[in-house]
């Protein structure tokens, strides 16, 4: 999915972007399916009673309040959670009520790194830490990838064109033969 071009400035182009790892929805979707199935196991045991309307309005009503809670809520956070890497900075955006976003300007940033345990390594995921020029650390957790991000990331800033480094060639003279005589 790409970037809204009307949010990147002229001649900016998105490198890298996605939501964050899917292992944010596993424990939502654990919840899914519990909750599914203690619904219609619930359903099938309230349907012979005489009370069996108010049974099924009850029980509808508490799946559809915890599935709202504890499945719904958290897709549509793991959704409207970006981060993009473009050709002149790291920008991340999350929220949909309550919108919060941070841009770093490719030409501020310090250092890059990553870190993963074992479960993040396991599921291909990872923590990307940014220190920029007047920050402190800036911690991206479950970050897909985090690896080839943080080379893309090193890459992308050390080959800007348009930063402040420039690449001097130093011209030596020719040397002659410098045995030891």
């Amino acid at each position: 999915m790409a970037y809204p071009d009307d949010l990147l400035s002229d001649g900016e182009a998105v490198v890298f972007h996605r939501h964050s790892h899917w292992k944010m929805l596993l424990f939502p979707y654990i919840i899914l399916i519990v909750t599914v199935a203690a619904a219609i196991t619930l359903a099938i045991l309230v349907q012979d009673q005489s009370w069996s309307t108010i049974g099924f309005i009850a029980i509808g009503a508490v799946a559809l309040i915890l599935l709202v809670w504890l499945f719904f809520i958290p897709f549509v956070r793991w959704r409207t959670t970006h981060f993009i890497v473009t050709t002149d900075r790291v920008m991340a955006r999350e929220g949909v009520i309550n919108r919060t976003g941070i841009d770093i300007p490719l030409a501020r940033i310090n250092s890059v790194r990553f870190e993963h345990g074992l479960i993040d390594r396991i599921f291909g995921c990872g923590t990307l830490i940014i220190e920029s020029a007047s920050q402190e650390p800036l911690e991206f957790d479950d970050i897909p990838q985090v690896e080839k991000v943080h080379t893309l990331l090193y890459r992308e800033i050390n080959d800007n064109p348009h930063d402040d480094f420039v690449q001097q060639t130093q011209q030596l003279p020719p040397q002659g033969d410098q045995r030891r005589r």
